[in-house]
């Protein structure tokens, strides 16, 4: 119970120290934010947000909303591409989108060295900071159910990698067909991340750190 308490002492240090962090200055010319939040676009896209939930990698809640947006042009061309899986019979289920500076930073500093790669260097701002990154996989249409990948979203491991040749062959089969469909709209896959995808617009917009109540 002790070492419970220390830790949690700890992780609200480390919150209250990102929280009062501020996001890097940054220079130029950025589009105006228009964040949009997914499943007014469509109903169909299933949201599972992780970070709303213990069921993360830092193992707290670390949004108090389970809700998912991106930049408009983004979310239409996620839009397009959960239509064109329909007819293989599947749909996208969003673990994670936009997501505020402070989070980021609070990753970056419960993060071990080691797995630092899995994760966004605050001092940068992530492409979801921006509004421009979104974490997905599949879900069945007709059971509903999440379709296995190669690893588990958030595990950091080789076996989270895009390439990695392990796993089953359907496995690779639906990591690689969520990949081949996303790309078809504008969106790369992350080299260590095979659930997470970049808008080829991301640096058109600059980095954000409004919670989610506050979106309008």
């Amino acid at each position: 119970m002790k070492l419970i308490y220390i830790v949690f002492i700890v992780f609200v240090s480390i919150a209250i120290t990102s929280c009062k962090a501020q996001p890097p200055q940054e220079t130029g010319s950025f589009k105006p934010t228009d964040l949009v939040e997914l499943i007014k676009l469509d109903t169909s896209i299933h949201l599972d947000i992780r970070y709303a939930t213990s069921n993360n990698f830092v193992g707290r809640p670390m949004y108090k909303e389970a809700r998912a947006f991106l930049q408009r042009p983004a979310a239409e061309a996620l839009v397009k591409v959960n239509e064109s899986l329909k007819p293989l019979g599947y749909g996208l289920v969003v673990f994670d989108g936009y997501r505020p500076w402070s989070v980021t930073k609070l990753f970056w500093d419960v993060t071990p060295d080691d797995k630092k790669k899995f994760v966004a260097d605050p001092a940068k701002g992530s492409r979801h900071n921006r509004g421009c990154a979104v974490d997905l996989s599949l879900y069945d249409l007709t059971t509903g159910k999440e379709i296995e990948m190669t690893g588990n979203y958030d595990e950091m491991t080789e076996r989270s990698y895009p390439g990695y040749t392990g796993g089953t062959a359907e496995q690779r089969k639906m990591r690689d067909l969520l990949r081949s469909k996303m790309e078809a709209k504008g969106f790369a896959v992350y080299e260590y991340e095979w659930w997470h995808f970049d808008y080829k617009a991301w640096k058109d917009y600059r980095i954000t750190n409004v919670p989610f109540s506050k979106i309008k």
